[in-house]
Order: structure tokens, then sequence, then C-alpha cells
């Protein structure tokens, strides 16, 4: 074994499965839920390196955890710099490629952790080696629950207050209360701040039309993001064209088909995905680099995320050529996290550039170590639980 080898080979990957709360529930027309369950990664070197990386879930926390044990055969061996290499051999020996969604949200961690461990040897931080940062400071926004309008009131308050010119908020639920609570905010923000709204798919064409059409003249919305079915692009084509509204595309970017399908075809304006859509830090920037090139902005989705992965988006979106405003995160909503300092996006819009080598943010072990034990003793936290 050479010098070489010894300083970059891959001795070992821990999978640790956690729990983690939010201040407020978070209710959308497709989840209600107190909290999320992430998968963390932690590869070691031979050396005693150590790289992190954070695996994300849509409906089951048991599908990544089996998806990550059984990529750990290919990942245990190898050299940290044949990343696209270990890409490969899960995705072709390991027959992933049949399973592309899970298997994205799934290998993201893993590659997250090999990106981490990239900068570390190198010195630098990631999005250094990602091609160089194309800007200062990335924007994020304010996320608003679907709560009363005294607490709405308050927070709306407290996002101007503190700098933010993006306010977010789901609808799809109830019309006429969303409708309400979108003149209040209106009200509390006042004219030149955005608001963006998100349907989760949840309208008909007719209903897209007509209350897209409305709350555009009454209150005023920057962007909607998914307001119809997206498998059948010419439902979101056609409302596009009977709204003039920009739509923000977020479900239907399963993988790398689906969105040079969309791009091409174009129903929207902005992207909204992350690395842990379609897969790796790479294949993020391939999409972001191509969307460029056809006109598209990007926005960096979050369905529910810890410090780990709002670090690896933080470097992507430095790096992208193409990074709108108003990016998507769950700093300000959660307990606790697992790393040792606070995420600016909870108490400020603007998140400058990374200057530790690779993510650039150090883990909090016990933080990491009552997570898991939460995780054990309670099990995975479902996302749509039956309110108490």
């Amino acid at each position: 074994m050479t010098s070489t080898s010894h300083q970059t080979r891959i001795a070992d990957m821990e999978i640790l499965p956690i729990n983690a709360y939010y201040t407020h529930r978070e209710r959308s027309a497709i989840v209600s839920r107190p909290g999320i369950t992430e998968t963390l990664i932690k590869i070691t070197l031979e050396n005693g390196l150590i790289g992190w990386g954070e695996s994300t879930r849509c409906a089951d926390s048991g599908g990544i955890l089996s998806a990550l044990k059984a990529m750990r055969p290919f990942v245990i061996g190898r050299d940290v710099f044949n990343d696209e290499a270990i890409h490969r051999d899960i995705w072709v020996a390991g027959g992933w490629h049949l399973q592309p969604m899970t298997a994205n949200l799934s290998y993201a961690g893993i590659d997250m952790a090999l990106w981490d461990l990239k900068g570390k040897i190198a010195g630098r931080p990631i999005h250094d080696l990602l091609g160089g940062p194309l800007r200062d400071e990335v924007d994020y926004y304010y996320y608003l629950p679907l709560t009363n309008e005294a607490e709405l009131r308050t927070l709306c308050r407290d996002g101007v207050e503190r700098g933010f010119n993006v306010f977010y908020i789901k609808v799809g639920l109830n019309e006429a209360e969303e409708e309400t609570f979108l003149q209040l905010i209106r009200e509390e923000i006042g004219p030149n701040r955005q608001i963006r709204i998100d349907a989760n798919q949840a309208w008909s064409i007719p209903d897209a039309v007509r209350i897209i059409n409305r709350w555009q003249e009454l209150i005023g919305i920057d962007l909607i993001e998914a307001p119809v079915k997206i498998d059948d692009l010419t439902q979101m084509l056609d409302v596009r064209a009977r709204t003039g509204a920009s739509i923000s595309i977020n479900e239907g970017l399963w993988h790398e088909p689906d969105m040079h399908r969309i791009i091409n075809q174009r129903p929207g304006d902005y992207l909204c995905f992350s690395s842990y859509w379609v897969g790796s830090a790479r294949r993020f920037m391939s999409m972001a680099w191509l969307s460029h090139h056809k006109g598209w902005k990007i926005i960096k989705h979050t369905h529910g995320e810890l410090g780990l992965a709002a670090f690896m988006g933080q470097h992507l979106l430095l790096a992208a050529p193409n990074t709108d405003v108003g990016h998507q995160h769950t700093a300000a909503w959660m307990k606790t996290d697992i790393i040792t300092e606070k995420l600016p996006p909870a108490t400020t819009p603007r998140w400058g550039r990374i200057t530790k080598p690779g993510l650039g943010v150090e883990i909090d072990e016990a933080a990491v170590a009552a997570a898991h034990a939460d995780f054990k003793a309670n099990g995975p936290i479902s996302i749509h639980d039956q309110e108490s």
C-alpha cells in the first residue's frame, strides 16, 4: 500500500439515522409533521480523517437506510477521489439505476461526505473545488408556517426586522384561510417584498387558473411553486399560459432525465431542486449549467434538512451560474441541530462565503448521539402524523 492510498483510502462508512424536531409544525398539502428524520453518513479514511454527509428522505426513512446499507460495500476500500467510479458502480453493478429517486436521496449523503473529505485533503472549501464562487453571498427566504393570524403577523414583522425580502408559505389546503393569510402578509411586509407560495400540486387546472389570477391581482405573488400536477407537462404549460404567472418547478425533478425534459420544454422559469434531488454535487452543477444556458434560474429546495445539507447547498449556490434569491431552508425552525454553530439563514437572509476546508462545519457529537438515541427509542418521524 502506498502512502497516497493510505491517505485517501476509505476504511469505514457509518450510517446514523436521527430525529430532529421543529419549533413549528410543518403543514402543507402533502405533509403534517413536527420534525424530520435524516440519516447521517460518517466516512473515515485509513489515516483517520472523517467526512460527514446527510441523506434526506421523502416518504420512508427505512428505504433510505436500506439503500445506504446496500451501497456501503461499493464505498469501503475505495479511493475518496474515485467518487465518479463509486457512483457508477453503485448505479450499474448495484442496480440502483432501477430505483433512481431513492438512490439519489440516499447517495447524496455519501457524495456529500466524499466532497467533505476531498475539501479537507485539499485544504479548500467545496465551492473552490466546483470551480470557485461566482458571488460573495446567497439570499434566503423567510419560511412562514400555516398558523394563526396573530402569530403570522408577529413572524412577518420579525422577518422584516431581520431584513428578509422573500417570504414563503404553503397553500393548497384551505383557499379562504390562505387568502386571508396572504393579505395579512402583504399588509405586514409592504408592497416591495416578495411573496412566494407552494401548492405542492394540490390544485386542478381550473382552480389553479382562478386562484392564481385572483391572488395576483389582489395580493401580488412573486412566483407559484407546483400549482398543478407535473407528470403531464401540458398541465403546467396550460396554467402558465392562462395566468402569466412565474412558475417554479420542484416536484418532477426526480432524476436527470426529468430535469432534461423539463428544462427543454420550459413549463416554468425557476427550477427548485438540490443535490439530493439529482444525487450528487456534480449532477447539480451540470443541471445548473444546462438550465443556465436555457435561460432558467435556480432555487435551492429543502424538504427538511439539518446543517450538513444546508452547508452543502450553500457551496453549490455560491458556485452555480444562475442562482436566484429566496433559497429554501428550515434552519429557523430547528429546535436543535447536529452542528456546533447556528446556521446564518436562521437569523438573516444573507449567507456569505464559506472559508473552512470541506463542508466547513463542525459536528456536535453529543447532539448526534442524542438524536440517534431518539430515533432508536421512538422510530422515524412520520411525514403525516396525527396532531395531538
